[in-house]
């Protein structure tokens, strides 16, 4: 019998979108700094690069739904979290066929890393499916290769399967995670820095700290990297977006990719499904509502509805 997750499945960076919320990628840093030097002062396991690895996962990490480092930053008190309720969330209000398990188990927090807003659900996929990612890769020696099973994750139980959601923003944390593991023993994989660890004279040196900010942009961002809606859900989720214009028009800036060509770049091979048209400055335009001309607004919205895309 499959165990139900005692941790929401999804998470909404929409709702409560203005909010003051305080940033935590140093306390997140802190955390995981702390831990690497403490694997490093007990190391007794020679030139191991996979039992390091391993090691990593097993601190901070975790077998079941919710790793360990996104349990502790849901209860610290020093990671001001924003909590959105299953009633005022995004996907309130919407058919339960539609919703599925998303109904039932409502939303994660929100938390603030490196100016970007995330889920806490990210922290489980860096650390988690990061590493899955990692040992694919050495099993295969190709990144592309390895992502075609995170795509299928999203694709199966964990994603659209379950509750009609294929999460970019997923496949994105699960990448940086790969990343980090990489960038403990190679330099330059976050570009002009040396790896974290050095080997010598029998044990790891620290050459450097580990920093959210090398891995956290945009696109770990539900309310920029918008998720792929199946059928069955996506009028649904477009309407609630629609609904939503007031408040981008407040501030248009909370929804804006600077950098977006070169994370398409980046991100390219990860099987990420374009959905741009549900971003809020896609639906949203500004000229109609400067223009005080609400015809124009309702007439693009209803244009910007495609039919619904199919589920693959």
């Amino acid at each position: 019998m499959l165990a139900l997750p005692a941790w929401p499945y999804e998470t909404d960076q929409h709702t409560k979108r203005g909010t003051d919320l305080g940033d935590s990628t140093q306390i997140l840093n802190d955390k995981v700094n702390d831990t690497i030097a403490g694997i490093v002062a007990d190391w007794d396991r020679g030139h191991d690069e996979m039992h390091m690895v391993n090691e990593f996962y097993r601190e901070l990490g975790g077998k079941h739904w919710v790793d360990r480092l996104e349990r502790w930053a849901m209860k610290s008190p020093d990671v001001e979290r924003l909590d959105v309720g299953r009633y005022e969330s995004i996907f309130a209000g919407h058919p339960v066929w539609a919703t599925r398990v998303a109904t039932f188990f409502g939303t994660g927090a929100t938390i603030r890393v490196n100016d970007q807003l995330i889920g806490s659900d990210k922290i489980g996929h860096f650390i988690s499916q990061g590493r899955k990612y990692y040992k694919r890769y050495i099993r295969y020696g190709s990144e592309e290769k390895a992502a075609e099973q995170s795509a299928f994750t999203e694709r199966a139980i964990f994603g659209q399967l379950s509750n009609g959601i294929y999460s970019n923003a997923d496949l994105v944390a699960n990448y940086e995670g790969h990343r980090f593991y990489r960038s403990l023993f190679e330099d330059d994989i976050v570009p002009g820095k040396p790896a974290i660890l050095r080997w010598e004279d029998n044990g790891w040196v620290i050459q450097r700290d580990f920093d959210w900010a090398d891995h956290v942009n945009e696109y770990w961002d539900e309310a920029l990297n918008i998720n792929h809606y199946d059928a069955a859900l996506y009028k649904h989720m477009h309407d609630t977006f629609v609904a939503m214009c007031a408040h981008y028009w407040e501030r248009p800036d909370l929804y804006t990719i600077v950098n977006e060509e070169e994370l398409k770049a980046k991100y390219a091979h990860l099987q990420l499904r374009d959905t741009s048209e549900l971003r809020l400055d896609s639906l949203c335009p500004v000229q109609a509502f400067l223009d005080g001309d609400m015809s124009k607004f309702l007439s693009s919205a209803e244009r910007s509805l495609p039919d619904a895309p199919a589920s693959p």
